[in-house]
């Protein structure tokens, strides 16, 4: 299955809101952190939320004091969801696919993405639409899986991964992922990708992190020293001149 189309079939959806829901989720230990770490103070901005998944995100930038918080999803399902929580915020919500993603000139202050982009084929159109939906020296911020993950499926097997295989890393496109039961497609870009096309579009690159994890965030050791081993994360943020 295609990128969000996958949150749509219901024990898919499911079982990824529990994995997705558990404070040790690499969401909550390790991406959730870097990233705020490189966003942008939150206190009276409008925000826009491309993959909003259910919504949780947008309550935390609402209780940090965004003015505004507008989430995008390519999964009605997911907007059902985010609906629900967002139910009485000053939150907008709307069914989106982001590969065709249309949007208002010099609107938002910060632009945010979490764990979606590696899904979609093409983001040279997608990177210039947020450009221009900024408002000047407005923010970009988002995560994708690390590119060591995506290179090589040769490792995805087994719900707990023990060792990765790299490989395959400048051959850039299609990968077919077995996930959770299913057979999932995402695109393989390398770092030095990313950057360039953020650079293509004007965007100033201004910070870079990895997801190094840090111990206060795991109940165990074992699984700390498991998460030391390998990036699963790419975060990048960028301004707007």
């Amino acid at each position: 299955m295609a990128g969000y189309t996958i949150y749509n079939e219901e024990q898919f959806f499911k079982t990824f809101q529990t994995r997705r829901n558990r404070n040790e989720s690499p969401n909550n230990a390790i991406e959730g952190p870097a990233l705020w770490m490189l966003i942008d103070e939150v206190k009276n901005k409008h925000i826009l939320d491309l993959g909003c998944g259910d919504g949780q995100f947008g309550l935390d930038l609402l209780s940090k004091g965004a003015a505004s918080y507008h989430g995008l999803d390519g999964s009605e399902r997911m907007i059902n969801e985010a609906t629900s929580h967002l139910k009485g915020k000053q939150a907008s919500l709307d069914v989106c696919d982001l590969t065709d993603l249309k949007l208002q000139e010099h609107q938002y202050d910060i632009v945010v993405s979490r764990l979606v982009f590696h899904y979609l084929p093409d983001l040279g159109h997608l990177f210039n639409t947020v450009s221009q939906s900024l408002k000047s020296g407005g923010q970009f911020v988002f995560s994708v899986q690390h590119p060591v993950v995506t290179a090589s499926m040769k490792s995805a097997k087994g719900s707990q991964r023990t060792d990765w295989i790299v490989d395959d890393y400048f051959q850039q496109g299609k990968r077919v992922e077995p996930w959770m039961n299913q057979q999932v497609t995402k695109y393989h870009r390398t770092t030095e990708q990313y950057v360039q096309e953020l650079l293509q579009i004007g965007f100033k690159l201004e910070g870079l992190k990895e997801g190094e994890p840090h111990s206060n965030q795991f109940s165990t050791m074992e699984e700390y020293e498991r998460r030391k081993r390998i990036p699963l994360v790419l975060i990048l943020s960028a301004r707007k001149h």
